[in-house]
């Protein structure tokens, strides 16, 4: 499975399994639209614990996913970024849009 989801009052928490890229950014997006409309919660927390490339695809399901959310009045949120990752995140303005935790800054396990 590329995505595992745990839902918590209104909070939704998915933990990608593998790496974002072209080839698995759809089938990861389709699964969180379905799950994100069907609880609309409040937060939605991306945990790339697991994680150690994305490419443009994958950038671009996370702003998707972060405008979805902001649609439905709730937020997006990413933890459990390493050093790589958050180059990426820095290098592409998504860190300037979304909360980004890193790994050892993180305290919330799933």
């Amino acid at each position: 499975m590329i995505v595992e989801f745990k839902k918590e009052d209104k909070v939704l928490i998915f933990k990608l399994t593998e790496d974002v890229d072209q080839h698995t950014s759809e089938k990861i997006r389709r699964k969180m639209d379905n799950e994100i409309k069907r609880y609309i919660p409040r937060k939605v927390i991306f945990d790339f614990s697991n994680i150690s490339f994305m490419d443009s695809a994958g950038i671009g399901m996370v702003l998707g996913r972060y405008k979805l959310a902001q649609m439905l009045d709730g937020e997006l949120e990413i933890i459990n970024v390493n050093k790589s990752m958050k180059k990426i995140f820095d290098m592409s303005g998504v860190s300037r849009i979304i909360n980004i935790i890193e790994e050892e800054k993180n305290e919330r396990v799933i």
